[in-house]
């Protein structure tokens, strides 16, 4: 099938790659003429585990193209999957404006009849304006329907959350759009779950939205945890025998970041509130989670006079491991906070350093500084203090003595609870994680 993909970031461009690698031939648009050529050079403008192989395979097969001629590209399409970004916007609805462009184009551009699919996530209803909205806006004699098919990618894991997908959500209002959709997942030989269009949209808000609500829900016990001197660790673990309740998601930490989780919470609240009704418990999450982020930073407060002249090791810059992805990354809220203290940072972090440095360039900042370094060590060597905000291996495998060794004074806040309390106070490191007592409380 002849399939034409808007959008080149983790959504379209995985999809795209994905929906190749089982025989489609596939054509990804995007606007950014320089994205364009680094990808017909076989390069992934974004980290994603395997996603480069597999552009430089289908390309070599030749079901995969890149361009930023939109027209060519939507003309003979038998489908048009729409995978552009619909980011938050301050009062926390989606911002639907690149939606609307590329619904257009699409509208002045296709020559047969076609699908277009719906793969952004967009607030319900969303489907059913953006099929209006073509139709207002055809060029020519043809029949174009809108199918709604959310994507469930975690970053970091994306080709293969695509490639071994529980399932597939195709939401249409028509038999026909649905055996398109139903022959376009065939060759993947998974699970499709067919619904509405709006149940499709649903779906997708509330299956992140429930996952949020697990991580806030584990994170508040793992508060309280500390104050009662339960162990947050030994609590997930018994609950992750019950059935009902699965051991995924039970992982106390400094809250959850990335594109989708903040995103989803916020714009589901708005919605409610849109339609006259209070989601209480969305709404404790988002709360929940703005503190959580910032809470080793201020723990440390209380623990130091101040953080002026400092040097404080930051290990771990992307809101997860296996990502370059920075969107509501703890560690953005944190930074900022240490900088207008007047820290003195030293930054590590194997991937997402680049894209920090645009908006943290090294050098004075504030009351303070940040340095980038290429190893975890070197942001450790006496250094004053140390944060740790993203759970990648090259910082997993630091071995408490080294803190210890390397660093000033061996103090260390751990917002991914990466060690064993036991080994950190034996090795002499002063540590202090989430929901687990520190060495010290517990004297």
């Amino acid at each position: 099938m002849r399939i034409a993909v808007a959008g080149t970031g983790y959504v379209g461009l995985v999809t795209g790659v994905c929906l190749s690698e089982v025989g489609h031939d596939v054509t990804c648009v995007d606007v950014d003429e320089n994205k364009i050529k680094l990808m017909e050079s076989g390069v992934s403008p974004i980290y994603e585990e395997g996603l480069e192989e597999l552009m430089q395979k289908n390309m070599s097969a030749g079901r995969l193209h890149y361009t930023t001629d939109y027209k060519a590209a939507y003309a003979h399409a038998d489908a048009i999957f729409i995978g552009v970004g619909t980011p938050e916007q301050p009062d926390g609805s989606a911002n639907l404006s690149y939606i609307a462009s590329v619904s257009r184009q699409i509208a002045e551009s296709v020559e047969q009849d076609c699908l277009v699919v719906v793969k952004s996530t967009v607030p319900i209803g969303t489907n059913d304006k953006v099929e209006q909205f073509i139709h207002d806006f055809l060029k020519r004699d043809v029949k174009v329907e809108v199918a709604s098919n959310p994507e469930f990618l975690a970053q970091g894991s994306a080709v293969h959350d695509t490639l071994h997908a529980a399932r597939f959500i195709i939401g249409t209002e028509s038999k026909e759009a649905e055996a398109t959709m139903k022959a376009i997942y065939e060759p993947f030989g998974l699970p499709i779950v067919s619904v509405n269009r709006r149940s499709a949209e649903m779906i997708k808000y509330a299956c992140n939205d429930f996952l949020a609500l697990k991580i806030s829900y584990m994170n508040d016990i793992a508060n309280l945890c500390e104050l009662v001197g339960a162990d947050i660790e030994a609590v997930a673990k018994g609950m992750s025998y019950d059935a009902r309740i699965g051991s995924n998601f039970l992982h106390a930490g400094i809250g959850y970041g990335g594109s989708c989780f903040p995103k989803d919470t916020k714009a589901l609240k708005y919605l409610a509130h849109q339609n006259g009704y209070t989601l209480r418990t969305v709404e404790a999450a988002v709360d929940v989670n703005a503190e959580q982020k910032t809470k080793l930073f201020h723990k440390a407060s209380e623990r130091m006079i101040t953080f002026q002249g400092l040097k404080v090791a930051v290990l771990g810059l992307a809101f997860k491991a296996g990502t370059d992805d920075l969107r509501e990354a703890p560690s953005l809220d944190n930074v900022k906070l240490l900088l207008e203290q007047g820290a003195e940072i030293v930054a590590f972090d194997p991937v997402a350093d680049e894209n920090f440095k645009k908006r943290f360039p090294g050098g004075r900042i504030d009351r303070g500084s940040i340095t980038y370094v290429k190893n975890p060590e070197e942001a450790l060597k006496d250094a004053n203090i140390c944060f740790v905000f993203t759970e990648w291996k090259e910082i997993c495998d630091v071995k408490p003595k080294s803190y210890k060794d390397l660093m000033s004074i061996p103090l260390v806040y751990d917002g991914r609870n990466i060690y064993d309390t036991r080994d950190m106070e034996q090795a002499g490191v002063e540590y202090y994680s989430i929901g687990r007592m520190a060495v010290n409380d517990k004297k």
